[in-house]
């Protein structure tokens, strides 16, 4: 809708209860600007980001100020949202980016990560190549939104003391 995302949400959030406090941040979290974030702040971070450099330092960051962290992992070319579920990275499999996950937290030192992975294999894209020659991952639009509810859901019971 030509407006950033961070705003667009805070005003739906605000929309559902005036009563929360919500402070959008439009910035493309990076290695190179993560200094402009105090995690320390929050209580729990939900880790979208899609490039592994920032989410391995999203991770990092967390991991040293001892705030709990659900990352996502590959929800690219995926047709199956039941097929996704929470567990530690150590016990991910078949997951492109949770093969490069678990090798890039075992190097930092990092020995738990609770993630939201999926089983399936992802679907082979044709016609979506790259300037690189890679093929450019797609989604379709309830799978997305299926992950961030399970990782929702993992949140707000970790929060209440559920889980």
């Amino acid at each position: 809708v030509g407006r950033p995302k961070s705003e667009v949400m805070a005003e739906r959030i605000l929309s559902i209860n005036p009563e929360c406090k919500v402070h959008p941040v439009n910035l493309f979290y990076l290695p190179e600007n993560a200094d402009e974030i105090d995690l320390s702040q929050f209580d729990f971070i939900a880790d979208a980001v899609d490039t592994v450099a920032a989410k391995v330092e999203l991770i990092c960051r967390a991991d040293a100020t001892g705030v709990p962290v659900i990352a996502s992992m590959g929800a690219g070319n995926k047709l199956y949202p039941e097929r996704f579920r929470i567990s530690d990275i150590s016990k991910t499999s078949v997951c492109p980016l949770a093969k490069i996950m678990r090798k890039k937290m075992k190097e930092k030192g990092i020995k738990k990560l609770d993630v939201v992975w999926s089983d399936e294999e992802p679907i082979k894209a044709q016609g979506l190549e790259s300037e690189n020659g890679r093929n450019t991952p797609g989604s379709l639009s309830f799978v997305p939104g299926a992950v961030g509810l399970i990782m929702a859901g993992h949140i707000i019971r970790k929060l209440s003391r559920f889980a």
